[in-house]
């Protein structure tokens, strides 16, 4: 039936041409040719998505995660109407300790033929074991690289014999509201599936981060394709599918996806360094109103009005001033504080940007070397003679920290500011940006109290200590391993 209604529409456009071509040359013959000239490079409708399917799904995999998860995160799931009933607490009550290992599924797709995978945040968030599926059949075991939350964005990566399919990314900010897409991925777990579809809209902004900017689209994509690629025509990856809206579960035909240029800076991050360092200008902001544009004489309401300088930020070594107003960066217009946000957020730290300020009765531009905002650590837990280090860096918790790792102002704890490749911190699933609420039996406070406690577990010749973090705002449970071994 579809294909029906590409070919009818193929065969109306056909007539449709030749009535025009007759009344141009109609017109050239009379010596006023003023109709509009038919785009010959206007992109067609596909035929059939089956050339570019056979091109990109072998780099197209199914990810498959095993996580513990608690009585409590069960019984959160109750509906709201029984949480509080006799049924509700009785439930907490024979369960409330009880753990279960839960299997989900998601999609990935690889971007190098060594084995490097890209997918969502939060399809491997909280995995103990991660069992990754190519197109073949073939099964690996996955690691994680590094994870994102701000951005769900993910890197794991699988150890397999020879050169391994792969798929180069796009450029996003070509896509246009209306361009065909593919998106693919591994729907209710069914295995590698493909649906096709337009770019509905661009910028979307669904508030679950700083860094929203999902291009909307149309193909159907359900729980299972996190992770998965959507594709141009070109069989480049232009986004990656998170999210849905929806009421009942399902498709209704309004998905999100990350767009690559995004997503792939985050990508070489996380491959490079496990972590994200984002671009630090050290300023607090507020957006333009038609009445303040007025008030300092701005030829228009546009850009972002400076409410203050952090003191030795970069925004302060480059003399910017509180009343500024920041019109561009690096060329680009700023409309809101979100595009400043995002536009300083995806720069390279040591990077000299141009600002464009409007200042008292004038424009101007200033040069100012980008930042790395990073809480300052304050404790690291390392290496004992003769032993694998605990490996982790902790920091106090501040406002800057809580608004770079999206941490709630309810959470108290320490954050964890790098944890060491191959440490025992890594082994024991720590990652940055993990706050540490609780070791053993005490709450923590500061970074001091937190190796106290932790050296005093090794002086008791403990294996492990119990854990408690808050990662993505739930509590979790780790086993800190202590002991080599």
């Amino acid at each position: 039936m579809i294909r029906t209604q590409r070919l009818a529409a193929r065969a109306h456009w056909t007539l449709r041409d030749q009535f025009r071509t007759i009344a141009i040359m109609a017109q050239l013959l009379l010596g006023a040719c003023s109709a509009t000239p038919y785009h010959a490079d206007a992109r067609p409708t596909p035929d059939s998505f089956a050339p570019l399917v056979k091109r990109v799904l072998p780099a197209v995999v199914n990810i498959a995660v095993t996580e513990t998860v608690s009585g409590n995160d069960i019984a959160a799931e109750l509906p709201p109407e029984l949480r509080d009933t006799p049924l509700g607490r009785e439930f907490r009550r024979r369960f409330g300790n009880h753990h279960e290992q839960m299997m989900a599924a998601g999609s990935g797709f690889l971007i190098d033929p060594s084995g490097i995978i890209v997918t969502n945040n939060h399809v491997v968030d909280h995995a103990n074991k991660i069992v990754v599926s190519l197109a073949d059949g073939r099964q690996f075991p996955a690691h994680v690289l590094g994870t994102d939350e701000p951005t769900d964005v993910a890197v794991i990566k699988i150890d397999a014999p020879g050169r391994l399919a792969s798929v180069p990314w796009g450029n996003s900010r070509q896509v246009e509201v209306g361009d065909w897409i593919l998106a693919a991925g591994n729907p209710f777990g069914l295995g590698g599936s493909v649906t096709a579809g337009i770019v509905s809209a661009e910028g979307r902004d669904l508030g679950s981060s700083p860094f929203d900017s999902f291009l909307q689209l149309d193909a159907p994509i359900n729980p299972g394709n996190s992770g998965g690629p959507l594709f141009n025509q070109s069989g480049r990856v232009i986004g990656i599918d998170t999210a849905i809206y929806s009421p009942s579960g399902g498709s209704v035909g309004i998905g999100f996806a990350i767009p690559s240029n995004l997503a792939s800076n985050v990508v070489t991050q996380l491959r490079e360094h496990g972590v994200v360092k984002r671009g630090w200008l050290g300023i607090q902001m507020q957006a333009m109103t038609p009445a303040l544009a007025k008030a300092v004489g701005l030829p228009k309401n546009e850009g972002v009005l400076v409410d203050e300088i952090t003191p030795n930020s970069p925004a302060a070594k480059a003399d910017l001033r509180q009343g500024d107003v920041i019109t561009g960066y690096n060329g680009e217009t700023i409309h809101t504080p979100r595009d400043l946000a995002m536009a300083v957020a995806g720069t390279q730290a040591g990077s000299t940007m141009k600002l464009s300020l409007w200042r008292s009765t004038h424009a101007m531009t200033v040069d100012v070397a980008i930042g790395t905002q990073q809480p300052e650590k304050t404790a690291q837990i390392g290496e004992k003679t003769g032993e694998a280090p605990v490996g982790m860096a902790l920091a106090q918790l501040t406002p800057d920290s809580r608004q770079q790792f999206g941490i709630d102002p309810a959470v108290k704890g320490v954050i964890v500011a790098e944890v060491t490749p191959n440490s025992k911190a890594a082994n024991s699933g720590m990652r940055p940006g993990d706050v540490i609420e609780r070791i053993g039996p005490h709450a923590v406070a500061t970074p001091g109290q937190a190796v106290s406690d932790i050296h005093a577990a090794e002086k008791a010749n403990k294996n492990a200590v119990p854990v408690l973090v808050s990662r993505n705002g739930s509590p979790y449970y780790l086993a800190l391993q202590l002991a080599n071994g």
